[in-house]
């Protein structure tokens, strides 16, 4: 499946477009992960458990746009957008939702 955030396809020609897509990732972050996300942005680190978090839920809801581009019988998305949210009374989940035009290229 060829995924990008461009309109078009370098060296590919675009022969159907089957509509607009999307992929949704939802997670929940722990308890203790912010705790000690938070202690490693006083001194300045990377909040890796942060990071991955993000990477996890951008990977899922790309991999979900990228299935429901299959079931249309696509092998590509054009247009790609990649959305990021908080979710919950304290920001307490992360909401990814990834969009574009599902296309059959050859």
């Amino acid at each position: 499946m060829l995924i990008t955030t461009t309109h078009n396809i370098e060296g590919k020609r675009i022969v159907a477009y089957k509509g607009v897509i999307a992929g949704e990732a939802i997670m929940g972050a722990n308890v203790f992960r912010d705790f000690f996300a938070a202690i490693r942005d006083v001194v300045g680190g990377r909040a890796g458990a942060y990071e991955k978090v993000l990477r996890d839920a951008r990977e899922n809801a790309i991999g979900e746009l990228s299935d429901r581009a299959a079931e249309l019988g696509c092998n590509g998305v054009v247009g790609v957008d990649i959305d990021y949210e908080t979710l919950g009374a304290k920001g307490g989940m992360l909401m990814v939702t990834v969009s574009g035009t599902a296309v059959i290229v050859e």
